[in-house]
């Protein structure tokens, strides 16, 4: 890496350089058919760097039941009977030691874009609309209207604190969690990641804090699991699925003591993720509260604001009272303007190359 081959996480992007280009043709020298071909050959080595260095374990995909089973970065649940394109899926199946599938082929294919713009009437309701509002009417031709809340909101933001390193974020979470807890409030843990849930459990219990874990290895349990959220002196841990589509229904006596409280403790690529984990408490006019705790080597903020997170670090900016906060904020809004800005270019790329193909197979008529 970095004389063969460049990895730029941030794009979700492998390429090779010339001397990793030379490298795998003398490899191959001796080989015949398929790796004859330079553009052959180079695909399929990128796809295996990438499997390598891109796609991690209980991050993008779990192994369950031997199989390699899809994560969806959204909502944190499995995508089952899903594979990943162009031999990537069975690239990561040799490398976890699971039987290969068999390679899917593709004979048709629709962008979201174009599949939703099918439709006569066109119409949704989201709680985090506004920041794509514009990108909305350009391409589906459809205005955003906002509507008040139907209870005024009670929410309580405690604030956004920042740790130097992983393991301090973690034990910053599990005091936090202990002393809420203690109070007799519900507690939700939101994590970007299996792995993550699992890091964190691990703490929890060391602290002797009973707590329940959902991720995509419980989702089968997730109904029951956030039907308890809500009881007096609850912990519960989940990655992004937990009270997606749902209230969290708190008890009677918690209500009183202040109602649930989540704890964001990764940023998520999109401000409009974080927004719907905090929106999982005081809903419907629940009292509530929320709070971030993250850290200066999380992965948002090592990818995209690598350097002004470093610099955080080397200055001690993180142990500032009051000053914390506006530095998370700050490497926040400046690493999701990045993601956004890219995710909208790639969104753009698409809606035009399928614009392009659908003119091109018009064949001299009217594109449809």
């Amino acid at each position: 890496q970095g004389r063969h081959f460049l990895v730029e996480p941030q794009l979700r992007r492998v390429t090779l350089t010339p001397a990793g280009e030379a490298r795998l043709a003398e490899a191959v020298r001796d080989f015949s058919g398929y790796w004859r071909a330079k553009r052959a050959r180079e695909e399929l080595a990128v796809q295996a760097l990438s499997a390598l260095h891109l796609y991690r374990r209980d991050h993008d995909y779990i192994v369950l039941d031997g199989k390699v089973q899809i994560v969806d970065a959204s909502t944190g649940r499995v995508l089952p009977d899903r594979q990943w394109q162009q031999g990537l899926h069975q690239l990561i199946e040799i490398k976890e030691g699971c039987e290969v599938s068999g390679r899917r082929v593709v004979t048709a294919q629709i962008t979201y874009q174009e599949f939703f713009r099918r439709y006569l009437r066109l119409a949704g309701a989201t709680g985090t609309g506004a920041e794509v509002a514009r990108e909305i009417r350009s391409v589906y031709g459809v205005p955003m209207l906002r509507v008040p809340t139907h209870r005024p909101p009670r929410r309580i933001h405690r604030g956004v604190h920042l740790a130097p390193s992983q393991v301090e974020k973690w034990r910053a979470v599990a005091r936090s969690v202990a002393e809420l807890s203690a109070q007799g409030r519900p507690v939700l843990v939101g994590t970007k990641s299996v792995a993550a849930s699992e890091r964190l459990s691990v703490e929890l219990d060391a602290a002797g804090i009973a707590h329940r874990v959902l991720n995509a290895r419980q989702d089968a349990e997730e109904a029951t699991i956030v039907a308890e959220a809500g009881g007096r002196g609850r912990v519960t841990v989940a990655t992004n699925m937990a009270g997606r589509g749902t209230d969290i229904k708190l008890e009677r006596a918690v209500e009183a003591l202040g109602g649930l409280h989540v704890i964001l403790t990764e940023f998520h690529e999109s401000s409009r993720v974080d927004r719907q984990l905090y929106g999982r408490a005081a809903r419907q006019g629940d009292h509530g509260s929320c709070e971030a705790i993250v850290s200066l080597d999380d992965d948002l903020l090592r990818e995209h604001v690598s350097g002004l997170a470093r610099l955080a670090g080397r200055f001690d900016l993180w142990r500032v009272k009051g000053f914390s906060s506006l530095i998370a904020t700050l490497l926040r809004l400046l690493a999701q303007a990045n993601c956004g800005r890219r995710a909208a270019r790639s969104r753009r790329a698409t809606l035009l190359a399928a614009a392009k193909l659908d003119h091109a197979l018009a064949f001299g008529k009217r594109a449809e």
